[in-house]
């Protein structure tokens, strides 16, 4: 592999870049952004081998898709699992609230100790 030089004035400087990534119309989300602060405050080497590689965005919305994939199925699985109904809607709604709040943090905690923090 050879490297190439540019001469900027006296010096000789190497002709050094980062491939740039294929961009695309998806925005990150909440946890993408997660797992991006989390991976530029605790661990860097792995943040500058993804910048570097050109492999940071994509690695960016893999994790957000899936978080929010995953997001939506423990929502799910645990809704079957407490004593929710749909009939709480009209007939207790503050308790369902409560509840539904209740299920979708647990569900979050899921998801950052397992996607995002690791």
């Amino acid at each position: 592999m050879k490297i190439e030089y540019i001469k900027v004035g006296d010096y000789y400087l190497p002709n050094l870049y980062i491939p740039t990534e294929v961009t695309t119309n998806y925005t990150i989300g909440k946890y993408g952004k997660a797992r991006l602060n989390y991976i530029k405050k605790y661990n860097s080497c792995f943040y500058t081998d993804l910048l570097l590689n050109g492999k940071l965005q994509s690695h960016l919305i893999e994790i957000d898709k899936h978080s929010n994939e995953k997001l939506n199925e423990l929502i799910s699985t645990l809704k079957l699992q407490s004593d929710l109904t749909e009939d709480m809607k009209n007939t207790n709604p503050l308790y369902w609230v409560g509840t539904m709040n209740a299920i979708k943090n647990q569900a979050e905690e899921i998801i950052y100790n397992e996607l995002i923090y690791t």
